[in-house]
């Protein structure tokens, strides 16, 4: 079924037959005039081997020194496109989140340049990380480990405008959304922009806190599953995603240091939020700013407070308690 180049087939689950694309097979721009490496039936799995972020520029024994010279033509891979029989303009394609396998080290950087707080932090910083994924963890720093919990940064459809368009923003047919929700066992809607939606993924973390706030998160090359089928049922007309029951049981099971910002912009009240929360980490856990602000955007989750009261809005940034094991 392979409209080029080779692959593999093998028996998945559901009777449905389990397409592997090929690892070298991946893409810089979202452009639907691409041929799409793939054409399945709906309800098919496939297994992507995708490339970190850094597209391999970022290496285990990496420094600094290497961030600062990423080639920025050739980040955040995404590989695919997968044709899709059947899906047309106005369906939606749902896409099911099945399995993670990743490396065992993963990379946080601060890049000049890029994050919330880019001005403030203009010089390149690198940590890298274990990742213990049979243990459910991964190793920031002596005495800080946050929950392994993987997903897709980037994972879309191509759009309907033709022409390259850029991999970095998201869109309404998703992209590098950055959702770190999109774990196994939840199940995201696209809408269908062109024949076959043309799917792909990448961007693959280990870990990231709700909004990235750094840039980055704890980027991981991995292998993920994923089912792909068209629901006509229903009209999405931009990313939405379910949640399956019981997805969400650490938000009960630790406590949280919650800094706010206040402010008449919502940008500008969580640059206050994350701020707040990069002194606190300073001050309570003797962290440079710089390890802070990737904390952060690693482990730190925004969350909107009120948007009502005009003229000002709060925004709150959630540190957990029990990344600290010391």
């Amino acid at each position: 079924m392979a409209t080029r180049g080779d692959r593999d087939h093998a028996k998945g689950g559901g009777g449905h037959s389990f397409h592997a694309v090929r690892p070298d097979v991946f893409n810089y721009v979202w452009d639907n005039s691409i041929e799409p490496e793939l054409e399945i039936d709906p309800g098919e799995v496939l297994e992507f081997r995708v490339r970190d972020a850094s597209d391999e520029q970022i290496r285990a024994d990496s420094t600094s020194e290497d961030v600062a010279k990423l080639d920025f033509d050739h980040v955040n891979p995404v590989s695919g496109p997968v044709y899709v029989k059947h899906a047309r303009p106005g369906d939606v394609l749902a896409v099911e989140i099945l399995e993670f396998r990743p490396r065992e080290w993963g990379w946080t950087a601060l890049i000049p340049g890029f994050g919330l707080l880019a001005d403030e932090f203009p010089e390149p910083w690198l940590r890298i990380s274990r990742v213990e994924a049979e243990r459910g963890r991964v190793i920031f720093a002596e005495g800080i480990e946050l929950p392994y919990e993987p997903f897709p940064g980037t994972i879309g459809v191509a759009p309907a405008e033709p022409g390259p368009h850029s991999i970095v923003p998201p869109s309404r047919w998703g992209g590098n959304m950055d959702t770190k929700h999109l774990r196994a066992g939840t199940t995201l809607y696209l809408p269908v922009g062109v024949e076959g939606a043309l799917f792909s993924v990448g961007d693959t973390h280990s870990a990231q806190g709700d909004g990235e706030v750094c840039g980055t998160a704890i980027e991981t090359a991995m292998d993920i599953s994923l089912r792909l089928s068209v629901r006509r049922d229903f009209r999405v007309d931009a990313p939405q995603y379910r949640i399956p029951p019981g997805s969400l049981p650490r938000a009960e099971g630790t406590g949280y240091h919650v800094s706010t910002g206040v402010a008449p912009d919502l940008m500008e009240a969580t640059k206050q939020a994350v701020r707040a929360t990069i002194e606190r980490l300073g001050d309570s856990h003797g962290l440079s700013r710089e390890e802070a602000y990737a904390l952060c955007s690693v482990a730190v989750d925004l969350r909107i407070h009120e948007v009502v009261d005009a003229p000002n809005w709060v925004v709150g940034a959630f540190l957990p308690d029990d990344i600290f094991t010391r």
